[in-house]
């Protein structure tokens, strides 16, 4: 099967039960550059975040909870998703998938 995620226009990042990342998309590599790219892969999430981000992964994965945010940077808006993923219902780690969003963004009530 061909890796779909690998040229999406999001950014996927993916880690062990234990932290490490252990996978990142084209578009992830592209949004983490300056801080090696996918010469993260195999280092500690915790490594590239301040304590204050440390708390909140550390309660997304003792709790199995998921954050959705948005953010702006360099005057682009963002929506950031960062959930558990299981492996035969056991927690196996954290993604995080982020995606610029429209200046206007449609919302329907259905």
């Amino acid at each position: 099967m061909k890796n779909w995620a690998e040229e999406l226009p999001i950014a996927i990042t993916v880690t062990d039960a234990k932290g490490k990342i252990i996978e990142m998309n084209r578009q992830s590599a592209e949004v983490f550059a300056k801080y090696g790219g996918t010469k993260l892969i195999g280092q500690a999430l915790n490594d590239c975040h301040n304590a204050a981000s440390q708390n909140i992964i550390a309660t997304l994965a003792d709790e199995r909870k998921t954050n959705v945010y948005t953010i702006e940077k360099n005057g682009r808006k963002k929506m950031i998703f960062q959930g558990p993923w299981f492996e035969d219902g056991h927690y196996a780690g954290l993604v995080e998938i982020s995606f610029v969003l429209p200046d206007e963004v449609p919302h329907f009530v259905r």
